[in-house]
């Protein structure tokens, strides 16, 4: 498996990119001290005009405080009939960031709807089933044709990071009209490491009935405060098993085009197209933890 920039794109004025999605010919992202919700062209990254997700006074600065924003770092496009949609959800690691949204897009000229969703009930669940002294931080979320993932980024535990596994039409129940929360099953894995810090998965997406990930690496054992970053890794989820045990992933190490390691924080992924046989292009979007984002076309082998 490799990974390989093509090439980097500034994002100005798109503070801590957090995720991306790709809808026809737009993407979307959004940052996780934002109450914005970003679209650009997928193929040119052209800005357009952001839509507000909620309103704030603490925006003023261009980044809502960390003990105060609600984190957005989940971002998935589901089709439910004929209406396509975006879940965007906190992290869950603190009280503040148990906030989600769904995203009504229109089919055709017109203005997207947002729906603001608590996950507190959710969340609460998600609680229970985790090991032992793990804090909630969840970092990605995905949506295949039946399930929801949300994935677990775990730092400075050996429990390591964990994928929750949701069936779709009972998730989205439970998020969008607070019903009961369906059965959750949890499959456990062992990322890659860098200079003895383990990765913690940072992003993922659906293309071609397969979940890609991202993951990366920084310096910190705590689920809020940031470290110096590492680097990053891209790979493909494999399918679920029945194992308990931490199941090793096997990812490509992200490297620039002359073949050096990428020391950028990768925060998520969507692929634009297949390039041939287990070769893809994607969009990853990243965050320098200062506030600044930028953009980078991959090249994967995923073969």
């Amino acid at each position: 498996m490799k990974a390989t920039i093509v090439r980097q794109y500034e994002l100005p004025n798109l503070p801590s990119a957090s995720g991306i999605e790709l809808v026809g010919n737009t993407a979307y992202i959004i940052g996780d001290d934002s109450p914005f919700l970003y679209s650009c062209s997928a193929e040119s990254l052209a800005p357009n005009t952001p839509l507000a997700l909620f309103e704030t006074a603490h925006f003023s600065s261009g980044r809502i405080p960390k003990d105060r924003k609600p984190d957005l770092e989940c971002l998935t496009a589901i089709t439910t009939g004929p209406e396509t949609a975006l879940l965007a959800c906190g992290s869950g690691a603190t009280a503040a960031r148990e906030q989600g949204f769904w995203v009504a897009l229109p089919a055709g000229p017109g203005t997207a709807t947002v729906q603001p969703v608590s996950l507190s009930r959710l969340y609460a669940a998600l609680r229970q089933v985790l090991p032992k002294g793990i804090t909630l931080n969840l970092e990605a979320a995905a949506a295949t044709d039946t399930e929801l993932l949300l994935f677990q980024r775990t730092v400075g535990a050996a429990a390591g990071n964990i994928v929750f596994r949701l069936p779709l039409a009972a998730a989205l129940e439970c998020i969008r009209h607070q019903r009961e929360v369906p059965p959750v099953q949890l499959q456990h894995f062992a990322l890659p490491t860098i200079e003895g810090k383990d990765a913690g998965f940072s992003g993922a997406c659906t293309f071609d009935n397969k979940v890609f990930i991202t993951a990366s690496v920084e310096d910190t054992a705590d689920a809020i405060a940031d470290g110096e970053v590492l680097g990053s890794f891209v790979g493909v989820l494999p399918a679920p098993s029945a194992t308990t045990k931490a199941t090793a992933l096997q990812m490509a190490h992200l490297v620039l085009p002359n073949g050096q390691p990428y020391r950028g924080k990768v925060e998520s992924i969507v692929v634009r197209r297949p390039l041939g046989a287990g070769r893809y292009e994607a969009l990853l979007v990243t965050d320098d933890d200062a506030g600044g984002s930028t953009a980078v076309l991959i090249e994967l082998h995923a073969a």
